[in-house]
């Protein structure tokens, strides 16, 4: 019985350094591609996320056109 055990712990204690392994190379592998670069925070006034400035409306959305 007791070699049961130990071949069942030396299973598990191998499967889990593998695992921790394969973790690791999967770690240092996703660091490897970051990309550092960061986008500027200067935007031009007018400016909402990536759009580009669009003059304003001079109605509101369902009024008629006035001529």
């Amino acid at each position: 019985m007791s070699s049961e055990r130990n071949s069942h712990r030396n299973a598990v204690l191998l499967f889990a350094i593998a695992a921790s392994i394969t973790i690791l190379v999967a770690f240092v592998m996703t660091l490897d591609r970051i990309d550092t670069r960061t986008a500027k925070n200067e935007t031009q006034p007018g400016t909402t996320g990536l759009a580009r400035p669009h003059p304003p409306l001079d109605r509101a959305p369902g009024q008629a056109l006035h001529n």
